[in-house]
């Protein structure tokens, strides 16, 4: 079952959920041109993923502060300061030796912090006494290339297993592009994530996500969207 979450924006410093500069348009190389709707390829990049289910989390938690990990590649294709400084987040400090490294604040006193490391998860937060971690993958969400779509299925299947692979105390999180093929294969797997404790989140090309939940947990999410 699919939910989108309607919880408030308040106090966020955001206007909506919608970001129209997630997505980076190319063209496609020769073996992919006709595989795609309309004449180039909307790539979701791994770290655009990253900074919407951060954004997600200052929204919707009530995380005061979201830490996101990228790796160098997620920096060469993601402008993570520009993005988070059209967000009205100011850079105050510098980590780690790239240029996006750094504690991003808003005037609402929400913090992001982008640090450049392997091996934690891909987006963290705290909240209260428990922790929340993400492992993200992104896609083409507009591709009919067979080798891109199965790329988006695995990239699910692969953060499903990290997340197995890793125990945590609190919320896990396998976060996606939204496509219709992604969506049909989190709602097969929801129910034995369920049982593992992992939840599924799918991203849409303008920042909204929506949570996969088994069909049996319908009442309880309805009246969580209701609060």
């Amino acid at each position: 079952m699919l939910v989108r979450d309607k919880r408030s924006d308040a106090g966020t410093g955001e206007a909506g959920l919608d970001f129209e500069d997630l997505v980076t348009a190319l063209e496609p190389p020769p073996n992919r041109v006709g595989k795609s709707d309309g004449g180039h390829e909307h790539h979701l990049y791994e770290g655009a993923v990253m900074v919407a289910y951060a954004m997600h989390l200052l929204r919707t938690a009530n995380a005061p502060h979201v830490r996101i990990h990228p790796d160098g590649e997620h920096g060469k294709q993601f402008d993570f300061a520009g993005w988070l400084l059209r967000r009205e987040f100011t850079k105050v400090s510098n980590l780690g030796t790239t240029t996006y490294g750094g504690v991003y604040r808003n005037a609402a006193g929400q913090t992001i912090t982008v640090h450049p490391k392997s091996g934690l998860g891909d987006v963290v937060a705290e909240v209260g006494d428990h922790i929340i971690s993400a492992e993200c993958k992104g896609g083409i969400i507009n591709t009919r290339h067979p080798g891109q779509v199965s790329r988006l299925y695995k990239g699910l299947c692969e953060t499903v297993g990290m997340l197995m692979a890793t125990p945590s105390p609190g919320r896990q999180v396998a976060v996606v592009p939204l496509t219709e093929g992604t969506r049909r294969l989190a709602e097969r797997l929801a129910p034995r994530c369920a049982l593992a404790g992992i939840e599924i989140a799918l991203v849409g090309a303008r920042g909204e996500v929506m949570d996969v939940k088994p069909a049996g947990d319908n009442e309880r999410v309805t009246g969580r969207r209701d609060e």
